[in-house]
């Protein structure tokens, strides 16, 4: 017997593709097409089984696909800008572009083992000069569009990177990689302007059925449409008035005071005279403009002394606070505060000894407001005590309504509908991300580069002296000659635009890219229309909002300039977003208490816990831990694929759990997918050394049973649930394995079972396939198809109830008539027994299911 040789199995194999070129997608009009993409990684250098996961998904629907006859695309490459390789360069003196390119080639070492079915020839990395070369090219002609635009802008800025920070690279107000209080500062900034097409971007979120309910839910919240009330509180000192926007302006009554942002036009003119008001700005700036920072920071306030007039009652005065929580980017920058209804204007007015008047209560037990705001859906009905438009008891849905209506009937406000979503800052302070394509001239002003001079290249000194990666900053800023240059227009001395953009921008396009990865523009749009939109997306939910909103954005954006057809305007028809890997985490403790993490090959368990190889102490078991370096729970995928095979790591991920769900990797859960895979290929081998005249018994039964299959993992793969499709392959590989069947019908049996594992374990199944000589490559192979004819029971058993209890079956004609089959029923033994010669009350024949007889 043939031994399972998986590492010998996977090298000829993975030759034989290449050589064959069957991953190499070509557009071929008229032939169904089908583009599957998993969200491209960032090459930190070294692979982990979240990344094996996620590919192997991919991997699973793209030779599926194309086992259906489809014209696959299924590409790889590299989002490779970024701050950590900037630190790396610091830490390490070396290079961004060093280190990047080092780790795509480490990466991509690692990922071809697994046997992925990429089409490596549109390979490409957000950093080639090539790929940004038309992103400058894409902001060029956004900018002719006037979808991109620059503006003095409030920004989180981490003062020891010395960039600008988007939202989520703030971490409890402080930056993601630098660990520093994250503070607010005004810079220029260039901006998408993705806030344009937020009713667009919402609306089409309808439309989009493939893609999971709580992404489309967290997209819509992002984007944060509502309705609300703006007016203006006229200043008591005659100055312009404080205009505010509110969505509960059914609260009015309740006002406390109007809080501007620190950054407000009246609080800067404050500032410019006011000792007392400048320290206080500049204190609320040590703050960032996150939510997050801004919800969990102290909150702090400054009475600037102005008074304005309530506008319902002249002789109603309110004072007017700089209050740290107002950002000055949403609505108008200026609130009025009804603390008895919202939690954080509760908070200040405690603090600060304002008044709280309450405006409405609960219709039962209603507990007046101390130090917990009384804050009800605005769907729930309340009874209302201080409102000027006589209401009783009514939502608050009604009450703003009816504010909104009275306001405009009397002219002091206006019903305005409002987004939460605000334009894209794209500029970052840092050398490794794509140039802007700009220049700034003294005479000229702000000019666009001329796109013959693209791309705008960062530059790269071998020797090292003219980029100094040692300080914080940006080394654009202090290179000696890339700055400065001529101007586009005037052809007089000016100087580049020295921010880069937001690596986000390098992600929001790739996709398209991917159709025509060496055109000389941003898209071919022949190619592009022939292979877009993607029709599988797969990725992890930790991209569900910006990535996919920008690059719905970006879609928009690049059909207005030509660059895509109109039918890409939502570029992703599906979308799957996978669980992660987990895996135990396992320590010991260490000095002052700290533990001391081990990696899994440093312990064996034995007996339901967990001991040290060396020294043998007992460990601290945490189960199902995210992986994470830092804690060593890490599983290197090469060390399972040396150990056991790619086909091994592929369909363990793939098998455990289902795919939306975490799965936790285990050494015992490997193994017994390696035992699995042995079984499968010393079936084959038996099968293979069967006499084919000897006589067997049961082919129809085999053969049926492997037609039910056919269609179940079928079924399974098509609605990716993997899991459901390998239990399935589990049930018919023990079917197979029992069957005295002849060997024609075992060897068609082993060859539709290699077909239907071939998307998991490519590999494997290209072995059983050549081992019983079959036609070809099973990678080209078409997919088998279920025979409706076998998937109909010849015979069907019934079991038979008998007051409620199970007490005997029956065998019958799965198309014999009801009546036949209550006779058959009836003569039962157990039956018969129990009536004890008289008539049932009831019988009771369910088709295909279940005899019930009533005694």
């Amino acid at each position: 017997m043939s031994r399972y040789a998986a590492t010998e199995i996977e090298e000829k194999w993975q030759k034989a593709w290449n050589e064959a070129g069957i991953f190499e997608a070509q557009a071929t009009p008229g032939k169904e097409k089908y583009y599957v993409l998993e969200m491209f990684p960032y090459p930190s250098g070294k692979l982990h089984m979240g990344h094996v996961r996620n590919y192997t998904m991919g991997d699973v629907v793209a030779r599926y696909k194309m086992s259906t006859g489809h014209n696959v695309l299924h590409p790889m490459g590299w989002d490779a800008f970024g701050m950590p390789a900037e630190n790396a360069a610091m830490a390490s003196g070396g290079h961004p572009k060093d280190w990047t390119y080092a780790n795509i080639e480490a990466m991509k070492e690692q990922m071809k083992p697994l046997g992925l079915s990429l089409d490596w020839s549109r390979e490409f990395a957000t950093c080639d000069e090539e790929y940004y070369g038309q992103q400058q090219a894409l902001f060029l002609d956004f900018l002719e569009k006037d979808l991109v635009y620059r503006k003095n802008a409030v920004v989180n800025w981490d003062p020891v990177d010395m960039t600008v920070l988007a939202n989520e690279q703030v971490e409890a107000g402080r930056g993601w990689r630098s660990g520093a209080l994250v503070e607010r500062r005004e810079l220029t900034q260039w901006f998408f302007k993705i806030s344009d097409y937020s009713d667009e971007l919402l609306s089409a979120l309808d439309g989009l059925e493939n893609w999971p309910a709580k992404v489309r839910l967290m997209q819509e919240n992002w984007i944060g449409k509502s309705r609300g009330l703006q007016f203006g509180f006229a200043r008591c000192d005659g100055g312009a008035p404080i205009e505010v926007y509110t969505t509960r302006p059914d609260t009015l009554m309740g006002a406390s005071f109007v809080g501007i942002s620190p950054d407000h036009p009246i609080a800067k003119e404050l500032e410019a005279n006011s000792a007392e008001v400048a320290a206080f700005v500049a204190e609320c700036r040590k703050g960032g403009t996150t939510e997050e920072a801004i919800e969990t920071a102290e909150k702090l306030g400054l009475d600037t002394g102005i008074r304005v007039k309530h506008p319902l009652n002249p002789d109603w005065e309110l004072p007017v606070w700089i209050a740290n929580f107002i950002l000055m980017d949403y609505g108008t920058g200026a609130v009025f505060a009804c603390p008895a209804h919202d939690q954080r204007d509760l908070d200040f007015c405690r603090k600060y000894d304002l008044p709280v008047v309450e405006t409405f209560e609960a219709l039962e037990n209603h507990n007046p407001v101390t130090d917990q705001a009384f804050v009800p859906l605005k769907s729930e009905k309340v009874k209302w005590i201080n409102h000027f438009a006589g209401l009783d008891i009514a939502t608050g849905e009604q009450a703003i309504d009816t504010t909104i209506d009275k306001a405009e009937a009397e002219g002091w406000g206006e019903g305005v509908t409002k987004f939460r979503l605000r334009d894209w800052g794209l500029s970052r302070q840092r050398y490794w991300g794509c140039p802007i394509p700009v220049v700034h001239c003294a005479d000229c002003g702000v000019v666009p580069e001329k796109k013959e001079n693209l791309p705008i290249a960062l530059p790269y000194d071998e020797d090292g002296k003219a980029i100094d990666f040692s300080v914080p900053g940006n080394p654009l800023d202090r290179h000696p000659s890339w700055r400065d240059c001529a101007c586009p227009a005037c052809g007089k001395p000016a100087q580049r635009e020295t921010d880069t953009m937001d690596t986000f921008v390098d992600s929001s396009w790739y996709f398209a890219r991917f159709t025509a990865p060496r055109a000389a523009t941003p898209t071919d749009l022949e190619a592009a229309s022939y292979w877009m939109n993607v029709d599988q997306y797969i990725g992890g939910v930790e991209h569900a909002i910006l990535h996919l909103l920008y690059s719905r954005f970006f879609a928009r954006a690049m059909h207005i300039c030509g660059h895509l057809p109109e039918s890409a305007k939502e570029p992703f028809d599906a979308l799957f977003t996978q669980g992660m890997v987990t895996h135990a985490i396992y320590q010991t403790a260490g000095n002052a208490g700290r533990p001391v993490y081990h990696y899994p090959e440093e312990v064996e368990l034995r007996d339901g816990k967990a001991f040290l190889k060396e020294g043998g102490a007992e460990v601290t078991v945490i189960p199902s831990a995210k992986m994470s370096k830092s804690k060593n729970n890490v599983v290197d995928p090469l060390s399972i694929i040396s150990a056991f095979g790619a086909d091994t790591a592929r369909w363990f991920v793939l098998s455990d759990s289902p795919p939306e769900r975490d799965v936790e990797w285990t050494a015992a859960g490997a193994e017994a997918a390696y035992k699995h895979l042995n079984r499968v290929w010393n079936l084959s081998d038996k099968i293979a050394q069967m006499d084919p005249s000897a006589p067997g018994q049961g082919d129809e039964d085999l053969l049926r049973e492997m037609h039910k299959t056919i269609r179940d993992v079928t079924l399974g793969v098509e609605s990716f649930g993997f899991n459901a499709s390998i239990a399935r392959l589990y049930g018919f590989t023990n079917t197979l394995a029992k069957s005295k069947a002849g060997q024609a019908a075992q060897k068609q049996a082993i060859m539709v079972l290699a077909q239907l594992m071939s998307p998991m374990v490519p590999h494997l199944a290209e072995a059983i396939w050549a081992h019983q000589g079959g036609e070809g490559l099973i990678a080209t192979a078409p997919w088998p198809v279920a025979d409706e004819a076998m998937l109909i029971e010849a015979s069907v058993t019934l079991p038979i109830q008998i007051n409620g209890k199970r007490r005997g079956e029956i065998t019958v004609a799965a198309d014999l008539d009801k009546a036949e089959v209550e006779k058959i029923a009836l003569a039962h033994e157990a039956v018969q027994k129990a009536l004890n010669g008289g008539a049932p009350k009831k019988v009771i024949v369910v088709p295909g299911r279940i005899v019930n007889v009533v005694a």
